[in-house]
């Protein structure tokens, strides 16, 4: 029988701030995806945000470098990206509920953005930190850890200290606040549906979930 999230979390220190986790996927994919209820996997929100895209589509996904289910997400999002339209702009999201480690955390996502690393370096930066129980949340130890896959460090230092690093994990704080974040990794689709894997069978299925939330979200937008 499957562990819950809260209990496999909890053999993982900070890792396992639970309250930060998602449910549990369900192990195995899907050979294909039925349309996706309302009300059961995913949520149309109350009170739709704006979005910063303009007219493409908006993809967010809520998550920390701190979460498991983050990790095990991380696959399944890298490969869909690469088939992205043209109308649709996917942007990370960092959360730290309320913990200093998964801020500093969140301010390594955006240094990694900074210095455009972020795509090479995000699936070897989630395995030293599960995997191999690198302490990176400590900004020395990331330090360290960048400076050995050939960035500068004094460069990162500077970036992960910068003005614009802490405004941007300021900016990402408060959207997590308006979009009433509980947990992660959350998906939300141009503003207003909200899709977790948990709710759709398993991190396998998020992809072809969130492209049906796209196509929905694309029809109901104003025509132009």
């Amino acid at each position: 029988m499957n562990r819950s999230p809260r209990r496999r979390a909890s053999r993982r220190g900070f890792l396992a701030f639970a309250a930060g986790c998602g449910a549990l996927a369900i192990a195995g994919r899907a050979a294909a995806q039925p349309a996706l209820v309302e009300g059961q996997n995913y949520t149309r929100l109350r009170n739709p945000q704006p979005v910063d895209s303009g007219r493409k589509v908006e993809v967010l996904e809520f998550f920390s470098y701190g979460c498991p289910h983050c990790r095990d997400l991380d696959p399944e999002l890298v490969a869909w990206k690469k088939t992205l339209p043209a109308d649709v702009e996917f942007r990370r999201v960092p959360v730290d509920f309320g913990r200093e480690q998964w801020r500093n955390l969140g301010k390594v996502y955006y240094t990694l953005e900074a210095l455009d690393v972020e795509e090479r370096l995000t699936p070897e930066f989630f395995v030293a930190l599960h995997d191999k129980r690198a302490p990176l949340f400590e900004p020395k130890a990331f330090l360290d850890w960048i400076a050995a896959k050939g960035v500068d460090r004094k460069k990162a230092e500077d970036t992960f200290n910068s003005f614009g690093v802490t405004s941007k994990m300021n900016r990402a704080l408060t959207l997590a606040k308006n979009y009433s974040v509980q947990s992660v990794p959350l998906v939300i689709v141009d503003g207003k549906f909200q899709l977790s894997s948990d709710k759709v069978g398993s991190h396998a299925n998020m992809p072809a979930a969130i492209n049906q939330l796209i196509a929905k979200a694309r029809a109901e937008r104003p025509k132009s």
